[in-house]
């Protein structure tokens, strides 16, 4: 049996493209990035603790494996988490504007006895943003709850001039990935 160890909707919907059964575990996990802790390893260790947590929930199910995620903004080495309010959204996107960042996606799979991670590095670049268009964009609550306070997949895209990587990772699991790690364990075909 499959699960999903994450909170978000839009995981959930990402997983639904793969066709596959699946059910959500819902979990909580300290995000918390060690000071000598790279970005990468940051985001790589979040996930595996989700998938962790999801499946010491379980119990001794034998045949259960839980994917774990976590997606993170990066601009130089700071990680952008989710905004606090409204004015750390208006301050973080105007960090990110006209300016190139990574995000950063980890997806880990995990069973009884095994476990494996994709990641997928995407290079966003915003426009230049100018106070009326950040503004505006706060105003429609969009950014809270989002890495970076922007959502690709709604009114944030317009402030992308350019993608290159995973549109899937940049939303918060990247599906090539996920589709591969679970072929590996012939969870998939």
């Amino acid at each position: 049996m499959l699960y999903l160890a994450s909170q978000s909707p839009r995981r959930r919907q990402l997983l639904d493209q793969l066709g596959l059964e699946f059910s959500v575990l819902d979990v909580d996990v300290p995000e918390h990035r060690a000071s000598a802790e790279s970005p990468q390893d940051y985001v790589s260790r979040v996930a595996r603790a989700k998938a962790h947590a999801g499946l010491a929930t379980l119990g001794d199910a034998a045949q259960a494996w839980v994917l774990g995620a976590d997606t993170e903004v990066v601009l130089d080495d700071e990680v952008f988490g989710k905004p606090r309010d409204a004015d750390d959204a208006w301050a973080m996107l105007r960090r990110l504007s006209g300016k190139t960042h990574r995000v950063i996606s980890v997806v880990w799979l995990v069973g009884k006895n095994h476990e494996q991670s994709e990641t997928s590095v995407s290079q966003v670049r915003f426009d230049t943003l100018n106070e009326a268009t950040i503004a505006a964009y706060v105003a429609t609550g969009e950014p809270f709850g989002k890495a970076g306070a922007y959502a690709i997949q709604g009114r944030g895209a317009t402030l992308i001039a350019h993608l290159e990587g995973s549109y899937s990772g940049v939303m918060g699991l990247p599906v090539f990935e996920t589709a591969r790690l679970l072929r590996s364990f012939k969870l998939s075909p």
